[in-house]
């Protein structure tokens, strides 16, 4: 035996009314002229930098077409040895790579630690008006020109070294890398503390009504809460880290080799764009291609750590 559906009642009526008003407000809002120009404007922002990004990475394919038909693969990438500019020329980007990722891990474990113990502090320890000086404080680092970094290790850095290392040199990727660790620590500090700030302090205080000290709620509560944050902001500060230029060329020096001592005088890829980029090297030459092909190799390696950025902040990340 059927039975037919029941009839809305009252209340369902009314509550129909009410609510289509407010919907057909809000068409009207988002359909207004205003509103439209608004949406056009920020998409046409957010295309300009998707356009941009795709213009920078067509530029490096096609300028670095040329090297790679002068150079095979097997030469780029099994080769130790980069020397394109001198009379006999190889053209291994191990050597650059090994540079750039020996100042990468010697700045990651300066950074990473420090910065994280910073973000700890200031969003969880330091009272307000603490707080209010020392974020500001941290965050004017990252202000500070990497030039004057570069000096920076140049001129201070490096002899308080050598009193430390015997047998340090005026160039050397120990340097190099605790002044780059220096310069992204703000990063680290403010992007990890921001992600603490975005947990909530229910979860501290169940934590407290169960018995744990400050330091357990911190470490075993607050810190995994935020993990998806804070990975997030040591992959984005190694990228940077990777892509820095000016304290590189000025402390490291110029030298590529394939070493992971980090007393060594090495070349970073970044390093070599900028010594090449100085005009001395004729347009059209092989030296002069082989700047694009390290920057295409550069591009690419930036690219994954943002992607695997962005897959760390999806797998980790806590919705409240």
């Amino acid at each position: 035996m059927s039975t037919s559906p029941s009839p809305p009642t009252t209340a369902e009526n009314e509550a129909t009314r009410d609510s289509r008003p407010a919907e057909d407000l809000r068409q009207q809002v988002y359909d207004s002229p205003k509103e439209q120009a608004i949406q056009y404007a920020l998409g046409a922002c957010a295309l300009i930098s998707v356009l941009t990004t795709l213009g920078i990475a067509a530029v490096l394919i096609i300028e670095s077409l040329p090297f790679f038909q002068a150079v095979p693969l097997t030469e780029f990438f099994g080769e130790t040895r980069w020397t394109p500019q001198f009379t006999e020329k190889y053209f291994g980007i191990w050597a650059l790579l090994s540079g750039t990722l020996l100042v990468t891990v010697i700045s990651a474990v300066v950074a990473l630690p420090v910065g994280l113990a910073s973000a700890i502090f200031v969003s969880e320890y330091a009272a307000d008006w603490v707080r209010k000086l020392l974020k500001p404080g941290l965050e004017l680092l990252a202000g500070v020109p990497t030039v004057v970094y570069g000096y920076f290790a140049l001129t201070f850095v490096t002899p308080l070294l050598q009193t430390v290392v015997p047998g340090l040199g005026v160039y050397n990727a120990l340097s190099a890398g605790v002044v780059v660790g220096i310069m992204i620590i703000p990063m680290v500090a403010s992007l990890s503390e921001d992600a603490l700030q975005a947990v909530p302090d229910s979860l501290a205080r169940a934590a407290y009504a169960l018995g744990a000290t400050k330091y357990e709620a911190v470490v075993q509560v607050n810190v995994p809460a935020a993990l998806g944050g804070i990975m997030a902001s040591f992959i984005l500060a190694v990228s940077r880290a990777i892509g820095e230029t000016m304290i590189v060329t000025l402390a490291a020096g110029a030298s590529p080799k394939t070493t992971l001592d980090p007393t060594a005088a090495i070349q970073t890829m970044t390093a070599f764009i900028v010594q090449v980029s100085k005009g001395d090297t004729p347009q059209g030459t092989i030296e002069y291609q082989s700047i694009f092909a390290v920057g295409l190799v550069l591009f690419l390696i930036t690219l994954a750590m943002n992607i695997f950025a962005n897959r760390i902040t999806r797998r980790y990340k806590e919705k409240y």
